[in-house]
């Protein structure tokens, strides 16, 4: 099992903003172990498909960013931990070294668990004292550290279901979830009858505007990745979103409707890889004896109606999209709804690690379409990544990152799709209104949904 290394440096004293940065610091990497709390070395080793990576190698990679792009550059007299990790725990960057084969990391039993946490251990230590001491022109790296394991929290999550859900014994790594919605109140809604939210056409300033920031403390709050940027015009056409994400129980009528069965309404890209897996519902859904049931990190349960449908691809969106008489919504008409709303909700920090529902009987009738206001959209941020049509393409005047770390986001600007609002499993601090999550259209191991749109 997991246990955890105490550091056992001594702690200079620091400035207001070096001590908020080291305790964001401390917060983000100790919260990361936490995630492996009740995991095994053998299930912290395994690795289930090529687009996963075991638990051992998310905590040894995000180790790694550190030494690599901070402590090698901005720590005088810092000696890398051991010769081979920038080998195997590169991730995809050509800039710093070839690299272990990524469909093969379940392969490597070695360096250990406890080999993994020393090297936590020895790298925080060192990170202790670079936040102390460093120039101000290393503070936003580690910023970009800190969001950076933030961003590999919510994989290790994703990639440990996907991993225990091949396991016969339906293992839970965490207690059952139970509906958050009583039965009671729950109405069977018709995809296509869901209350909407009407939105003005015209010209907006979309995306993240950095500001000049000198402490720690300014770089934290206005932290941006570089495909948010820059800030500008957009006009957006008058649109209408819907006020809840689509839901389970929409889910199976589109099912029930023959939904996978109708060429109609695929892209035909998704109509081909839908033909060759033989999608017939969402990942990690079954169906048994006429009902379904679905794997969860909270063992194997019949699926619950009242929640947000998750780990469905964006051909599926799309094809559910089209089948209620809809669209997906474009990610700057995304941003617009989301730009006023706080980040609250079902997040990492619940600990439900599972979409959970909405009372729908709060709304207006579902029987009829309605028009809600803005304050009533469920569920913006949390439980599920919503798809968006949108390409992940640059903002014009996008410019990558200079060295290494140009290769993070601009690199993948191809034959990807926006995803906003984040899940049951993405960290808070990771969120806001501008963010672009990126995925190609096949995948949908991450706790991907739906929220419905269409013109005005």
């Amino acid at each position: 099992m997991l246990t955890q290394h105490s550091n056992r440096i001594h702690q200079p004293k620091l400035s207001h903003n070096r001590a908020e940065l080291l305790q964001h610091y401390d917060v983000i990497r100790r919260q990361t172990q936490e995630l492996a709390e009740g995991l095994s070395a053998e299930d912290l080793s395994a690795q289930s498909m090529p687009d996963a990576s075991p638990g051992k190698w998310h905590l040894a990679h995000t180790t790694w960013f550190f030494e690599t792009f901070i402590l090698l550059k901005h720590l005088d007299g810092y000696r890398e931990f051991h010769a081979k990790y920038n080998y195997l725990f590169n991730s995809y960057y050509e800039n710093v070294g070839s690299r272990h084969a990524r469909p093969q990391r379940g392969l490597l039993t070695r360096p250990s668990l406890q080999d993994v946490l020393l090297y936590r251990e020895y790298v925080d230590a060192a990170m202790r004292q670079l936040i102390a001491q460093a120039e101000d022109n290393a503070l936003p790296l580690i910023v970009i550290g800190l969001h950076h394991e933030m961003q590999h929290q919510e994989l290790f999550l994703t990639d440990i279901l996907h991993l225990l859900s091949h396991n016969p014994l339906c293992p839970a790594l965490i207690p059952r979830q139970r509906s958050q919605v009583p039965s009671s109140s729950f109405v069977r809604q018709s995809a296509s009858k869901i209350p909407l939210v009407e939105f003005d056409g015209g010209l907006y300033d979309m995306g993240h505007s950095p500001r000049a920031s000198e402490t720690s403390s300014q770089v934290w709050q206005d932290f941006s990745y570089d495909c948010e940027q820059p800030r500008h015009p957009t006009y957006i056409a008058p649109f209408a979103i819907a006020a809840q994400l689509t839901t389970n129980a929409q889910w199976l009528e589109f099912i029930e409707d023959g939904g996978y069965d109708n060429p109609l309404l695929w892209l035909s890209d998704g109509w081909a890889v839908k033909q060759k897996e033989q999608w017939q519902a969402p990942l990690y859904w079954h169906q048994e004896n006429q009902r379904w049931w679905r794997f969860a990190l909270d063992g194997y349960h019949e699926v619950d109606m009242h929640a947000p449908v998750s780990h469905v691809s964006f051909y599926e969106a799309d094809a559910f999209a089209r089948w209620a008489g809809k669209r997906l919504p474009r990610e700057h008409e995304w941003e617009l709804a989301a730009q006023s709303c706080p980040v609250q909700g079902n997040l990492l920090e619940s600990y439900a690690w599972m979409p959970r529902a909405v009372d729908t009987a709060q709304h207006e009738s579902p029987e009829v379409e309605s028009l809600a206001t803005p304050s009533s959209i469920d569920q913006l941020y949390g439980d599920v990544w919503e798809w968006t049509q949108s390409a992940f393409s640059p903002y014009p005047g996008f410019e990558s990152k200079q060295g290494a770390l140009g290769e993070y986001n601009g690199k993948f600007m191809a034959n990807q799709f926006v995803l906003k609002g984040g899940s049951c499993v993405s960290p808070k601090q990771q969120l806001r209104a501008s963010y672009r999550n990126f995925f190609y259209p096949h995948q949908r191991w991450q706790f991907t949904g739906v929220r419905l749109a269409e013109d005005r």
